[in-house]
């Protein structure tokens, strides 16, 4: 019976031809042409005085407003003049722009998939995407303020991220617990009084690291995903009478917004990445103090911050995948260029069959890596990143795999120079290789897709779910 509904699908979709993948509308194809441009002629030769401008710096003088390369302004005012601007914005959440920022919206409305091939040209630089302000973490933030926010959130964070004046950054991960599990979370949001003013009150209190954007001077706030509590005297959403949360375990947490700077709220330390420390814009260990909060500041309400973290986490592991292949094409061509430059045993490099046998390899992995995640993205357009999800689990963890194996390879055909800092090569292996950690590991991902498949053979073989391995 399976094999034949596979076969039969496989029938209806050769005689219901679709646009392929890559194929882009005739206003987006102009679009991309002028990203590619932009990224071209402005954004990689603004490498060169970003990375200048770091050098000399040590300490605290990397995460101050000073360290903030004055070419990424020009390159966001010129962004916008092109209409690259905030082109991460999906059709479905265009409508929820406030009034005010109707004309923030992307000159070009673009779905997943466009959007999945205009990101790996920005990816083709690390301020490519921050460029068009369409980095991580904002663009994660703004599309849940977009989706759950309140109208005073989304005039006082929404708008100033869309306009590119502030950053953000969103703080889950801990350092005493395998956060890849969130019930292991051990961040508190304690409910501690039902009405003061006729607002209730909470205090959170944990300690979170690898918070993306947390160092940059620009940050303004934190989402933050807690456990909740609730103290004597007050009640869960569920019942006026009962303390006690419930037992469904996809509604134990909450996100919260954090004002940003906060007397309460503490960068511990900056974090390195195999030594790379993304300056001015890094990651942080964060502490937590006590920090006093209402139900202003809550994210979607108590116990829904499940359902917000997926509604962000799926499109942004399209964004991060299509990035990364940015990259690794530009990896793949610095190394197809160092092959026809360098000689050894008196051929050039590329004469080599083991080279060529890298090349043809890496050539392969690229593509498949692309299709794969522009697929991906065509099954969120059709059906809705939920009903998308072994498709995001999978390419979250093929994609960095095959564009590791890519970048690992230029590496050898530079040699030393390819671990050192005068090339792309070496920082961009290193964030590739986080890129399999970071929005969940690779191996809570396969358990993903694998659970997956299995219900969805159990319901077309017996009407049900699979029975549930307890451990």
């Amino acid at each position: 019976k399976v094999f034949f509904e596979i076969t039969n699908m496989s029938s209806s979709q050769q005689t219901d031809p679709q646009p392929s993948l890559t194929y882009l509308r005739p206003e987006v194809a102009a679009l991309k042409a002028r990203l590619d441009e932009f990224i071209e002629n402005d954004v990689l030769p603004a490498e060169e005085e970003y990375n200048e401008l770091m050098k000399p710096r040590s300490g605290k003088d990397r995460w101050t407003m000073d360290a903030i390369p004055p070419s990424l302004s020009k390159l966001q005012q010129k962004a916008q003049h092109l209409g690259l601007w905030n082109l991460f914005l999906p059709p479905r959440l265009v409508p929820h722009l406030p009034a005010s920022a109707k004309s923030l919206a992307p000159s070009v409305v673009l779905t997943y998939r466009e959007y999945g091939i205009l990101a790996e040209s920005m990816g083709r630089s690390e301020l490519g995407a921050m460029s068009c302000n369409c980095s991580a973490p904002d663009t994660g933030n703004m599309e849940v303020l977009l989706e759950f926010g309140t109208p005073q959130q989304k005039e006082t964070y929404l708008i100033p991220l869309l306009q590119g004046k502030i950053r953000s950054t969103f703080l889950m991960t801990e350092p005493q617990v395998a956060s890849s599990d969130p019930t292991n979370l051990e961040t508190r949001l304690v409910k501690t009084s039902a009405s003061v003013n006729g607002k209730a009150t909470y205090v959170l209190t944990g300690q979170k690291w690898w918070s993306t954007g947390a160092m940059d001077p620009r940050c303004r706030m934190a989402l933050v995903v807690a456990k909740m509590e609730y103290a004597p005297g007050t009640t869960t959403p569920e019942s006026s009478s009962d303390t006690s949360n419930n037992n469904n375990k996809h509604k134990k947490h909450t996100i919260v917004l954090v004002p940003l700077p906060h007397p309460k709220v503490r960068a511990v330390r900056p974090l390195t990445v195999f030594g790379y420390d993304d300056a001015p814009f890094g990651h942080a260990e964060v502490a937590l103090d006590n920090v006093q909060l209402t139900q202003e500041h809550l994210i979607g309400g108590e116990g829904s911050g499940f359902k917000v973290s997926q509604a962000r986490l799926g499109p942004g592991r399209i964004h991060h995948c299509m990035r990364a292949i940015g990259m690794t094409q530009r990896c793949f061509e610095l190394m197809l260029q160092r092959s026809v430059e360098r000689k050894t045993f008196g051929k050039y490099l590329w004469q080599h069959g083991t080279i060529q046998a890298d090349i043809a390899d890496s050539f392969g992995d690229i593509q498949a890596a692309r299709l794969l995640t522009l697929n991906c993205a065509q099954q969120m357009d059709e059906h809705g990143p939920r009903q998308a999800r072994q498709f995001i689990s999978s390419i979250k963890v093929q994609v960095p795999e095959l564009c590791i194996g890519v970048i690992d390879k230029a590496v050898q055909v530079y040699g030393g120079a390819g671990v050192s800092e005068d090339f792309v090569l070496a920082k961009a292996l290193a964030n590739l290789r986080t890129l399999r950690i970071a929005d969940g590991p690779d191996a809570v991902h396969r358990q993903s897709v694998a659970m997956l498949e299995m219900k969805r053979l159990y319901r077309s073989m017996f009407g049900t779910d699979p029975p549930r391995s307890k451990l």
